[in-house]
């Protein structure tokens, strides 16, 4: 395999220079007030938090040596997108590693896409060095600001998943940190039980140093998108079902805080790379723009979210409307907008993200709008996709079905309403995405992943005395 270089001059790279090890604790937060059981923290207590901004007492440890760093550390995190607690210590003193520092890309074959780069290489470097050389990542989620090694811990999932799976099924090789700080490569041939459980595994069976997978041509930077305006949920999963065959990608915006014949209306969207001939002229460009303040906790409420979804619905003029856009419009949307996990105020949120089985049919989906819409507390975040075969991974979230995300403020009521959002997931056969999970309780988790015994196997195996453990195992799994 011939391997071509891809170098970053100095003033490319993304975030601080190459230095030596160096400890880092998070800024200190706001104390918070704590409604849902969370343990406040104190206001001069280094803490680490994920998207969700619940933070848990921690320091990181930043350096470009992944292989040195990650030796006798508990936990490796890339950006700390994650919303929950599955990028998180569970205990203070847990050596947690950064892998943003580690962020070379060791080698690439212009033939066949294969790349091979350090974890801490993120999706938007890629985008940017490869996108224009006529390259993009086979899967990308709903924000580039995620690393190679979370894609893969994650098993991320994008809106291609009825054609392209999970981002693992494109992954060729990993290198990784054991447990018992021994360093090994592992692929679908070499330890394969190794390879499948990292695959969706949270990070709980190694630190994940190297990742090998490829990369798909595309014939121009843009997307060719259709948006169509849809009346409720019965419209909304028959046009998912009508465009599954025809579009590579589809996804959709739901209001879900509309009830009565109007639940589940909203905005689907479908794309596929648009051809030469379609494309406009030259390279997109990204706009961002910065959340400037945190909002106070009663800005965004039920009132303002209806009004906000209403006005988003209503937008939509046109029942059908045609665009040319770049990628961050159609994958990465709420990236134009740094730090918008601000627009929750202090108090943070949470995403509840679940999919139901398509054997369980519309009436389950359906059935679950009507139990969200009452029980309350959504907010203008909500995402509907269809998902195809279940991915590769042990622990890898989708499976053939619907999937839908939610954004939710925490709340005093937070709790209850999860609970009984798993309990009805529970009983049609379903399942959570651990990535953007803080609130499922142990026993729910249990009663929801058939697989789990066969991923406790595995750690049995390859980490017996548990060292690798976060927040989230030690909520979900461990016994500390």
């Amino acid at each position: 395999m011939l391997w071509c270089g891809v170098t970053l001059a100095p003033e490319e790279t993304d975030g601080p220079s190459r230095e030596s090890v160096t400890e880092k604790a998070a800024l200190t937060a706001p104390e918070p007030a704590s409604p849902t059981g969370i343990p406040r923290v104190g206001r001069r207590t280094p803490v680490l938090s994920g998207w969700g901004r619940l933070p848990v007492p921690g320091r990181e440890l930043l350096s470009e040596h992944l292989e040195s760093a990650t030796r006798g550390a508990a936990l490796s995190r890339g950006l700390g997108r994650s919303y929950g607690d599955s990028s998180l210590p569970a205990r203070a003193t847990d050596r947690v590693v950064a892998t943003r520092l580690a962020n070379r890309i060791l080698g690439f074959d212009p033939e066949s896409g294969a790349l091979r780069a350090e974890a801490g290489v993120t999706l938007a470097e890629l985008n940017r060095l490869f996108m224009p050389r006529g390259w993009f990542s086979p899967v990308s989620p709903g924000t580039k600001f995620v690393t190679v090694g979370g894609m893969v811990a994650s098993d991320v999932h994008g809106g291609n998943h009825h054609r392209e799976g999970c981002f693992g099924g494109h992954v060729r090789r990993l290198r990784m940190r054991l447990a018992d700080d021994g360093v090994v490569e592992c692929s679908p041939t070499e330890s394969p039980d190794l390879f499948y459980g990292t695959l969706g595994g949270m990070g709980l069976l190694g630190h994940i140093l190297e990742v090998e997978f490829t990369l798909h041509r595309i014939p121009s930077p843009w997307i060719w998108m259709e948006t169509q305006r849809v009346r409720d949920i019965d419209e909304f999963l028959a046009a998912l079902e009508e465009a599954a065959p025809r579009w590579p990608m589809t996804k959709g915006w739901i209001d879900c805080l509309s009830r009565g014949r109007s639940m589940g209306r909203g905005i689907l969207l479908v794309g596929r790379w648009a051809p030469p001939d379609e494309a406009r002229a030259g390279m997109p460009r990204s706009r961002e723009l910065r959340m400037p303040v945190e909002l106070p906790n009663w800005a965004l409420n039920e009132w303002t979210a209806r009004m906000f979804n209403a006005a988003v619905y209503r937008s939509h003029i046109r029942k059908h409307a045609v665009r040319v856009v770049g990628p961050d419009s159609f994958f990465y949307p709420l990236d134009a907008l740094l730090e918008w996990n601000r627009v929750y105020g202090p108090r943070g949120f949470t995403q509840y993200q679940c999919v139901l089985p398509r054997a369980a049919g519309a009436p389950a989906v359906r059935a679950f709008m009507d139990r969200l819409t009452r029980l309350g507390g959504a907010s203008p975040l909500c995402v509907i996709k269809d998902c195809g075969p279940e991915g590769l991974g042990t622990l890898s979230f989708p499976l053939e079905g619907t999937s839908i995300a939610i954004d939710m403020a925490v709340s005093p009521d937070l709790q209850r309403i999860i609970d009984r959002l798993n309990e009805f997931v529970i009983e049609v056969g379903g399942r959570i995405y651990l990535s953007k999970d803080r609130f499922t309780r142990r026993d729910h988790f249990a009663a929801m992943e058939p697989r789990l015994s066969k991923f406790e196997a595995l750690r049995d195996k390859w980490d017996p005395r548990r060292r690798l453990r976060s927040a989230q195992s030690a909520r979900l799994l461990d016994r500390l």
